[in-house]
């Protein structure tokens, strides 16, 4: 893992403090999108953590000024019957990149060494299999050609349960919530162990773990996305300057008024 955890942690990062740092950090975002569309790159990016650790609201910030159809998220459900029958990696094997994409999973694989786990969904042998498998398949994805990016981020016991009331109490979070949630909250130090063995068992040269501490959300959004840029070996791609051209006047006409009559919504603002 990159650098050592401190045991004091900074204040909390003011919000303008904040939107000026991201606002930085987006523009080299767009200058990474233009490299991996021109090199055809093909980039998987993993973000992991405990629930309400902070994943939804990173790759926000990490994909509000980008095009979705180079970064693109894949936040997938619980398998379907068929899903079940398949190969255990094959639904995740359909989403990756083709050459000019960066794909961001929204949760991935590692469901099996997570909440499968912890939930008791997986029986000991298929545990076993995946920690043992996923190394090795990882490998074969780097060299492929495929940079493989991985993130977990860690949130304190006591940042998660005041999040937790937080989606209680608030209509507009209460969403978030489902029992698997408040399941994982009862679990906590089962899910610590499990997020233990799978460090142990997939940190690898090739496709290393970079633990980001998300406590303050606004600090862990700008780490992460600085880490995700360094990361990567892109460049900054001259462009064209853009030019309007003139309009055309031809076939000219009201073309307001052939709008009377029609629904227009309610102005209500």
């Amino acid at each position: 893992m990159a650098s050592k955890q401190t045991d004091k942690s900074p204040e909390k990062l003011k919000r303008k403090d904040y939107e000026k740092e991201l606002d930085k950090l987006q523009v080299d975002l767009c200058h990474l999108q233009e490299w991996v569309k021109q090199a055809g790159a093909r980039i998987i990016i993993v973000f992991e953590g405990r629930d309400a650790a902070g994943k939804g609201g990173t790759i926000k910030a990490l994909t509000e000024r980008v095009s979705p159809r180079v970064f693109r998220v894949v936040a997938l459900p619980a398998p379907s019957d068929r899903q079940k029958t398949q190969m255990f990696m094959q639904r995740y094997f359909e989403q990756f990149p083709a050459a000019g994409e960066i794909i961001i999973f929204d949760r991935s694989w590692y469901n099996r060494a997570g909440v499968e786990r912890v939930m008791g969904f997986v029986d000991d042998e298929q545990y076993k299999r995946f920690l043992k498998l996923c190394p090795q398949t990882e490998k074969e994805i780097a060299e492929s050609g495929v940079q493989l990016i991985k993130i977990w981020l860690e949130v304190g016991k006591d940042e998660q349960e005041r999040r937790f009331h937080a989606r209680i109490d608030d209509p507009l979070r209460q969403w978030k919530l489902s029992p698997m949630d408040l399941e994982s909250y009862s679990r906590w130090y089962q899910y610590s162990r499990a997020r233990d063995m799978m460090f142990k068992a997939t940190d690898s040269r090739h496709a290393p773990w970079h633990i980001v501490r998300s406590d303050d959300k606004r600090r862990a959004r700008l780490n992460c996305i600085a880490h995700i840029l360094k990361s990567i070996p892109y460049r900054k791609v001259r462009r064209a300057k853009v030019k309007l051209p003139k309009r055309s006047d031809k076939g000219q006409y009201d073309d307001q008024s052939s709008l009377k009559g029609r629904k227009f919504v309610v102005e209500k603002y």
